[in-house]
This record gives structure tokens, sequence and C-alpha cells, in this order.
């Protein structure tokens, strides 16, 4: 046989598989930004445009600048930015006027000029955009001065035209749409969801303790999408608020960001309940069947969240998987589990609770669906059920 040869080939289809999933993050992330990088051109287009034609500058570096840095804030901050952006240019110019005047320019001057800027704005309690924009400000003011005479003005005039023509451009010119903008973002984050839970569910029907620890692993890497999904969440928010065009959006917008949180909540929980499989097939612990066609069905749920979200409909099919995860929970409970699997049982009621409230439902009213769903168990956990005693699995209530 040639041992070398398989071994070969399937290091070759590893790497093409990885490089595969390479690629569709990569196509991912420029579908992502696409939007982002047509306003930027756009804002800093306009932006060079008025300065240089309407406003007689004969050099305008500064607005474009502006505008770019701008749209480069996080989205959802970038009115802030433009406010921000501006204050720290009055203080970098007035420091630097001020400096100059007294002191005169050179290295060590600009040295000072640029301390005392960055000191000044920390001690009136700047953000960290505006210490930048002190600090640059000033450097452009030592620097310029000599050569480029009343540049004071014209900075402040391009800061206020960059930052104007930045927010005109994703408000009025070219807003994108908020809904697609959070389903492109919410999908990463609920597709390594459902994921991980199925290879939860797979790997406790196997007993595959490495296959659990390597759900948990890639579980755990999620810092990056959850990210994503806020940021998207804070940006539609705010173009609904600046966009006439968007302004019909604004409830459909507002369920989206308040499913943002339990869906974080669904992680983390989802995260215990991993963690947990893992000690569970450690301790030798009873895996009774239901147990993963409950971590099952909540897979399956995540996955007609993302669906139903994605098409605008109502999530009515989403939460009746959550409960029947619950129900099945109930069932594995009734038949005996261990210490760890009691955990695991629990943080499927939670994490179907948190799905539950991430489809609309309120919180008060998910705990009842999942009280119910689950039934009245009264057997102590671990003790098994009795010899042909039939265990009459929990009915999920109606959703709608």
């Amino acid at each position: 046989m040639d041992v070398d040869g398989a071994r070969i080939a399937e290091a070759t289809e590893e790497l093409r598989q990885r490089g595969r999933a390479t690629l569709h993050d990569r196509l991912h992330r420029l579908r992502m930004a696409g939007g982002l990088a047509v306003q930027a051109g756009l804002a800093a287009a306009l932006a060079y445009l008025i300065s240089h034609r309407y406003l007689g500058n004969p050099q305008p570096v500064f607005a474009p600048i502006s505008a770019v840095g701008t749209l480069a804030a996080s989205v959802g901050q970038r009115f802030r930015r433009t406010v921000e952006l501006i204050i720290g240019v009055g203080i970098g110019v007035a420091v630097g006027d001020f400096l100059i005047y007294l002191l005169g320019t050179g290295a060590w001057q600009l040295g000072l000029v640029v301390t005392v800027a960055i000191l000044f704005s920390i001690f009136a309690g700047a953000s960290v955009a505006i210490v930048i924009q002190a600090a640059a400000t000033a450097v452009l003011i030592v620097t310029l001065s000599p050569v480029t005479k009343d540049l004071e003005i014209p900075r402040f005039i391009d800061a206020l035209l960059g930052g104007g023509i930045a927010l005109l451009v994703t408000a009025v010119l070219l807003p994108l749409n908020p809904l697609r903008v959070i389903n492109r973002a919410a999908r990463p984050a609920l597709d390594l969801l459902a994921a991980q839970l199925d290879a939860t569910a797979d790997g406790l029907r196997k007993r595959d303790r490495a296959g659990i620890q390597l759900a948990l692993d890639r579980l755990r890497n999620n810092k990056g999408e959850l990210a994503t999904l806020t940021e998207a969440v804070e940006g539609a928010k705010e173009t609904a608020i600046l966009s006439p065009a968007r302004w019909h959006r604004r409830d459909e917008l507002v369920h989206y960001a308040e499913a943002a949180d339990p869906i974080d909540r669904a992680m983390r929980n989802t995260g215990t309940l991993i963690r947990r499989s893992v000690t569970l097939l450690e301790d030798e612990e009873p895996v009774p069947d239901p147990m993963p066609d409950a971590i099952g069905h909540l897979a399956e749920s995540v996955r007609l969240l993302k669906h139903e979200f994605a098409a605008g409909e109502e999530p009515e099919k989403s939460r009746e998987r959550s409960l029947r995860a619950v129900s099945e929970a109930g069932r594995a409970y009734g038949a005996g589990v261990g210490f760890s699997g009691n955990v695991v049982i629990a943080q499927i009621r939670t994490t179907a609770s948190d799905l539950l409230v991430a489809s609309g439902i309120e919180q008060e009213e998910a705990n009842r669906c999942i009280r119910t769903a689950f039934g009245e168990q009264e057997r102590p956990v671990g003790e098994p059920a009795e010899p042909g005693e039939a265990l009459k699995p929990p009915t999920a209530p109606p959703v709608g």
C-alpha cells in the first residue's frame, strides 16, 4: 500500500477545503465592504470637487480625508465621528496657533505642540478620536504654517465639509439597505452557532469527546462574528434615523436590534452547554437518546430563525423548533441524567428561551412556554425510569 500517497492525498484535500473556506470568507467580507467602498469613493470625490471648484481651495486635501475618515468610523458612529472631527480640529488649531505665536516653528516646537494638544484633549475628557484629530491638526499647523498662510480657517471648513459630505452620502445619496446589511452580518454568527450545536449533538450520539471539544473551540472564536453583527445593527439604526428613504424601516430595525442581545446570550449559553457535554462524556454519564435530539432541534431552530429573518417572515417555525428542543430535553431528563447532564438540560432550556426572545417573544412569555414544553418531571435527576413505564413527552404549546 502507498501509505505516503494516502497521507499526501488527505493533506491535499484538507488544504483544498481550507482554501475554499478562506475564499468564501474573503468573498463574504468583500460583499460586506463593497457598499462602504463605493460610499467612501463618492464622498471623497464630492468633497474634493466642492472644496476645489466652489470654495476655491487650490489643494483640497483635508476635505476628502475628512470624508473618508468619517466613513471609516464604525458604522453607527458616523454622526458622532463628524462632531469629534470638528472638535479635534478646533483644539489642534487653537493649541498650535497659540504656541507658534509664542515659540515659533521648529522640531522641538512641533514635539511640544503635539504633547500639549494631546494632554489638553485628555484633560478635557475627549475621546480617542478627538485626541488623534487634535494631534494631527497640531502637526499640520506647525509644519505647514511657514509655507501656507491662513491655514486655520480652510482646515475648519474642510473638516466640516468632509464630515457633512460623508453623512450626506450615507443618508441621502447612497443609503445602504439596513435590513440587507444586518442579514449579511447575522449569517456568519447564526451559521456558526447552528453548526456547533449540530456537531455537539452528533458527538453525543457517537460519544465522541474530541468532536465536541472541537465544536467548543470553534464557538469560542466567535468574537468577530458577534462584533460584526452588533456593528451592523448600530449602523442600520443610524441609517434609519438619518436617511428619509429608510424611515419606513424603523419598526423592523427595532426588532433586529432587540434580537442582537438574545443571540449573544444564546452563543454564551451554548458554550456552557457544549463544555458540559465534554465533561458528561469524560465522566461516562448516561446520554439518553432525546438529549442529542434536543440539541439538534436547537440547531435547526437557529437555521430557521436566520431564514425567516432574511425573508421578513414571522419566525413561527423557529419558535416551534425551539419548543420541540425543550420537549425532547424534558424526555431526556425523565429518562435519567447525571450531574453534567442536568446542566446540559438546563442550558438547552435557557438557549431555547434566548432564541424565543430573539424571535420577538417577551421574556416572561418565553419562560412560560419553556416550562409548558418541558413538562412536569418529578423524577429526581439520575434516577432511571421504572421498567415498563412509558414516558409521555410533553407537548409544545401552539405558537403564533
